[in-house]
């Protein structure tokens, strides 16, 4: 049974991998007739110097966003978590508020707020007289980008400075260290490992990006990666899988490395927190004379990087139109969303979206549960295969995953009537989560001591018996969790459809994607609104499910 289940998901993992590997070396569509082996995909891909220029791009913004990204969200985990901030109780949920929120929904956000015509630039504009920002340029892709990432670096250094005790930062304040001096000489040098790994999963993550990219840098002909094999899709004029199956490996070629180097990270991070045991006695360190402006800089933060992009987008989704002498009162209108319900297939996007979301995500988590079990406790060398094989799905950014599901369903015959189905989408969304999936269950397992397994097998009760009457209901409060949490994941992914989306298989999304194309801005702002409404009852819910679960 456990066999089975490793070989399965191998299956699942390994088949998309290897069908693009093999397009990669074909001179058509694999389903085309008279196709042959052939290095040309990689000889016109290599020679393309658009491919060089988009190269370039992607490891510029990943390094730059990484430079803003690490200090940025260092500086917010320290002020948040080490010291006497007032209000960082309620302002730490607020941070991660980015992570929850689709990143296109977010560009469109930012040119709502600071586009040439944006809410805020007219406001600055008739301060100043001019703009002194370009946020359809390079280097506001690469701030808007550090920023909005802060929070996963945040995340890292947070849950590393509250397992460290307070001794030697008190020690540093005794003889008359400052807080910033305490922070930059003694609390961040000690959880440098986590801000490592931190800092190694914000730069792979600048090689995914797509949203912010494509809205951002693409109107002024500035390609990335992503948007590069976006571009592809025709270039031809026919479907040029194979010069997209080769952009794919190069992103694979590249993200590998980096998904092996986080976990190597991630491992020396935890031996290295793991040496202090005093998180309970961390006093805080008063900040004096610095608490206001450390105050005002994390209420910048959140402004420039939560509160106007989306406070923008919904103020926006209320009028007729924007722009310069138009007043607010006589042009706010319900219209927006009035006219979704003109148009069948964004309707059914947005229905789509909540089923995929709900039913989708209990099943993936379904999935996740069943692997986990599989492994769970099993001292074999096929319990670490199934750890490095679940790895390979996240070393594929969304777009990628989404164009190997869709080549899965064209090459197999008896998968192709189901290609224009949610399922096909499902699938998608459950290998590109899969890791994240899968660390969210494990969480729970690892909670649960073995004493009460191995009562279960005394009595003579076989692996699956225990773990339908034992296991699974101890953990169930953790799997409601982690359905909640993959529910707010599958509403706000957008790329992972963008290959899949076809009649019957509209999620909002991948909708937006599409749509941004059209300049179809009235319809974009209320479809991202309602994907945004989407996200935040989800939290809502989970916050809800979270408070009941810890007064039992």
């Amino acid at each position: 049974m456990r066999i089975g289940v490793v070989l399965a998901s191998a299956l699942a993992i390994l088949a998309p991998l290897l069908l693009v590997v093999w397009q990669s070396f074909l001179d058509g569509p694999f389903f085309a007739r008279n196709v042959h082996l052939t290095l040309g995909a990689y000889q016109f891909v290599f020679e393309d110097p658009d491919f060089y220029r988009a190269l370039g791009t992607s490891v510029v913004v990943a390094v730059g966003m990484t430079l803003i990204a690490v200090p940025v969200g260092a500086l917010l985990a320290f002020l948040l978590v080490r010291t006497d901030l007032p209000g960082r109780r309620w302002m730490e949920p607020l941070i991660l508020t980015p992570m929850f929120i689709s990143s296109i929904v977010l560009a469109f956000g930012f040119v709502v707020a600071f586009g040439p015509v944006g809410i805020v630039s007219l406001w600055v504009k008739g301060w100043l007289g001019a703009l002194p920002w370009d946020v359809y340029s390079l280097p506001s892709l690469i701030i808007i980008a550090g920023l909005t990432h802060a929070p996963h670096v945040f995340l890292y250094a947070a849950t590393a400075l509250r397992s460290l005790g307070s001794d030697v930062e008190e020690a540093a304040r005794s003889i008359g260290a400052g807080p910033l001096r305490v922070a930059a000489t003694v609390s961040l040098p000690m959880i440098r490992p986590a801000l490592l790994y931190a800092g190694v999963l914000v730069f792979f993550l600048g090689f995914e990006l797509f949203g912010l990219p494509l809205v951002l840098a693409d109107p002024k002909g500035v390609l990335v990666l992503a948007t590069y094999l976006y571009k592809l899709t025709n270039v031809l004029g026919i479907p040029s899988y194979q010069l997209m199956a080769v952009v794919v490996m190069v992103i694979v070629f590249i993200a590998v490395p980096l998904v092996w180097l986080q976990n190597r990270l991630l491992q020396s991070a935890n031996r290295y927190v793991s040496i202090k045991g005093k998180a309970q006695s961390a006093r805080p360190i008063a900040l004096g004379v610095w608490r206001w402006p450390a105050a005002a800089f994390i209420a910048l933060w959140l402004l420039t990087v939560v509160v106007a992009p989306v406070c923008a987008l919904v103020l926006r989704a209320f009028l007729s139109s924007w722009g310069e002498g138009v007043e607010l009162a006589s042009a706010l209108t319900l219209d927006h969303f009035r006219e979704l319900t003109h148009y069948p297939n964004l309707m059914r996007g947005i229905t789509n979206t909540l089923v995929l979301a709900a039913v989708g995500g209990a099943a993936s988590v379904a999935v996740y549960t069943l692997i986990n079990l599989a492994v769970h406790r099993w001292h074999s060398a096929w319990a670490r295969v199934i750890d490095y094989l679940v790895l390979l799905p996240r070393a594929m950014p969304g777009i990628v995953a989404g164009l190997a599901i869709f080549w899965v369903f064209l090459f197999f015959p008896p998968l192709q009537p189901l290609r224009q189905t949610l399922l096909a989408m499902w699938v998608a969304y459950t290998l590109v989560w899969m890791a994240y999936g899968m660390r969210l269950v494990s969480g729970s397992l690892l909670q649960i001591g073995p004493e009460l397994e191995e009562a279960g097998r005394v009595v003579g009760a076989s692996p699956g018996r225990v773990s339908l009457d034992v296991t699974l209901p101890l953990i169930r409060a953790g799997l409601i969790g982690s359905w909640m949490l993959v529910f707010v994941t599958f509403v706000r992914e957008y790329s992972t459809g963008v290959y899949l989306l076809g009649p019957g298989t509209e999620v909002i999304g991948s909708l937006l994607v599409s749509l941004w194309a059209t300049g179809a801005v009235d319809t974009v702002v209320a479809l991202s609104v309602i994907n945004i409404a989407m996200v935040g009852a989800g939290l809502l819910l989970l916050t809800l499910f979270g408070r009941k679960a810890h007064h039992g």
